[in-house]
């Protein structure tokens, strides 16, 4: 079998989710910052008369921060039952991807923090790793999207 993904660039990195939990990829918009939310929500944004919550994916990882470039686009998808942006770099492609080329992530890299990796693609010399959106927050982050202090 094939999985279809989008793949987007956090530090140099590839990433892929499934193209199934994406309603949209969008050049970075203002984002209202929020008291006391989580280090990893940069704010929220208007997304077509909707307040959705926005994830910076470098904090989330804890990677190193950068400026936003002409590049950085928000990735508008579901994580489990909740809709979210994602800040990321920039959007590289959509492409299908065989089953059989995705590997399980190793054991010494699959920790608590990483359990939202869902395997790693090797595809013409290059890692993609596979994010599990259901898993990048977990269930007590998930709880408290929801009751943000949005005004």
């Amino acid at each position: 079998m094939e999985t279809q993904v989008v793949v987007f660039e956090v530090a140099n990195e590839h990433f892929g989710v499934d193209i199934a939990a994406i309603e949209g990829i969008l050049n970075l918009q203002p984002i209202t910052q929020l008291p006391h939310a989580p280090e990893f929500i940069e704010g929220v944004t208007n997304l077509r008369g909707s307040i959705v919550p926005i994830i910076d994916l470098r904090k989330r990882f804890g990677l190193e921060q950068t400026p936003p470039t002409r590049e950085t686009r928000i990735v508008v998808a579901f994580l489990d039952q909740i809709k979210a942006g994602m800040i990321v770099d920039s959007v590289a492609r959509v492409m299908r991807i065989s089953d059989e080329l995705i590997e399980p992530t190793p054991p010494m890299v699959a920790t608590i923090d990483s359990a939202y990796i869902q395997g790693i693609a090797k595809l013409d010399g290059q890692l993609i790793i596979i994010l599990d959106l259901k898993k990048v927050l977990d269930r007590s982050e998930k709880e408290a999207l929801p009751k943000l202090p949005v005004n």
